[in-house]
């Protein structure tokens, strides 16, 4: 069984900083794109960001120069580095990874999602 597990969420100050992290385990053959998409209270999973096994990244306008994603391909983990956090950036933060398990079965895993609050 294959899985992935965000961590890092938490309630930060405007302004501030989180960095979330998001694991994937299991059987797993090869990791392919793996990103970072959130759902505020209200509204409609957006993407936030992705990356490529070859580090091509990809933003939504509304972080483009505040986060930044990476990837440990060793330790089959993916990062977003959050900074100067707005209110508007409150939402539940899920991992997406696209992988080969070792049946050579192609899957999409969503994590169970970690709470991002942004408020003084």
């Amino acid at each position: 069984q294959v899985q992935v597990v965000e961590s890092g969420g938490g309630l930060v100050q405007p302004g501030g900083s989180l960095r979330l992290s998001c694991a994937a385990s299991g059987r797993i053959f090869r990791l392919n794109d793996m990103g970072w998409y959130r759902q505020a209270p209200g509204k409609q999973r957006e993407l936030v960001a992705t990356i490529t096994t070859g580090g091509s990244t990809n933003y939504a306008d509304s972080v483009k120069g505040r986060f930044t994603i990476s990837r440990d391909n060793a330790k089959n983990t993916v990062y977003l580095q959050m900074n100067s956090l707005k209110p508007e950036d409150t939402a539940v933060y899920y991992c997406n990874a696209g992988l080969i398990n070792s049946d050579y079965s192609y899957l999409e895993l969503w994590g169970q999602g970690t709470l991002v609050t942004v408020s003084s």
